[in-house]
């Protein structure tokens, strides 16, 4: 599903380059469900927004579902990838506060152009299949952390990626929360989609089937 090879990314500050990424060779098959552990520095983010398509690499490749991702892609052709392969999941849940739960899932489906009544018909679908369709009512504002994950993995899944990209999904929350967010997710991974965590949490990467460890822009193992 996800093969990297000699990948390398720098940044520039000024004058002066810091290179993150030194040279990563990693693969993940479909279906897996691993997690990516570093410390802050390591260079896990920066490799979850390469392989999320939110960041470009500056060497080796990058091939996923069997399609070589170019380098270079323009913001266009990076959006149409990760609309067409890819689902994601952050700490701060990034749902949009004056939609509420059903609108804020449907959104990737606006985005295919999927008619509003259709799109808000898999919405419940979707709201129900992670135990929220309840609140499909319901404002950002009027869930609690966990309800709002759960309304940020429904949207993950509606538009039937073949990954979930999902960083620090556990960050914000408590750990009973946590643990039944991760339970979610593997009720997830057990449809057959590939499930990628970021996580600092030894706890949480355990109840993965893999973990990936970076330091110093390298994987120490896998």
């Amino acid at each position: 599903m996800i093969n990297i090879q000699g990948l390398h990314k720098s940044y520039k500050l000024g004058k002066t380059s810091f290179e993150v990424l030194k040279g990563i060779d990693l693969t993940i098959s479909q279906g897996e469900f691993v997690s990516i552990m570093g410390s802050s520095g390591s260079g896990k983010s920066t490799l979850l927004n390469i392989l999320g398509i939110l960041d470009n690499y500056d060497e080796g490749s990058y091939t996923l579902n069997g399609l070589l991702i170019d380098r270079n892609l323009s913001p266009k052709q990076a959006a149409q990838l990760r609309n067409r392969f890819l689902g994601f999941c952050f700490q701060s849940f990034n749902l949009l506060s004056f939609k509420n739960a059903a609108d804020n899932v449907a959104l990737p489906l606006y985005y295919q152009k999927v008619g509003r009544k259709e799109r808000l018909k898999k919405a419940h679908e979707y709201l129900e299949k992670v135990g929220l369709l309840p609140w499909a009512n319901h404002m950002p504002a009027e869930l609690s952390g966990g309800q709002k994950q759960r309304v940020a993995i429904a949207r993950a899944l509606i538009g039937q990626p073949k990954v979930i990209f999902a960083d620090e999904p556990t960050g914000a929350l408590d750990t009973t929360t946590s643990y039944e967010i991760m339970s979610l997710f593997r009720e997830v991974n057990q449809q057959g989609i590939t499930v990628v965590i970021v996580t600092h949490e030894d706890d949480i990467s355990k109840m993965t089937q893999r973990i990936i460890r970076l330091k110093d822009g390298r994987i120490m193992n896998t």
